[in-house]
């Protein structure tokens, strides 16, 4: 599980706007990227991302 303070910060590197968590994994709200939790870490890299 995600903190929420941490979800607070977090933002797409892809294109700055919010994520949030859904299914273990972090997902932004413009894009739709999701990008993967490994061992309760955030993955926050584009190249990691699924479209």
């Amino acid at each position: 599980m995600i903190d929420q303070d941490l979800l607070k910060i977090l933002a797409c590197p892809a294109c700055r706007a919010s994520v949030e968590h859904k299914e273990e994994k972090i997902v932004c709200v413009k894009c739709g990227r999701r990008y993967p939790i490994k061992n309760g870490i955030p993955v926050m890299l584009v190249d990691e991302a699924e479209k």
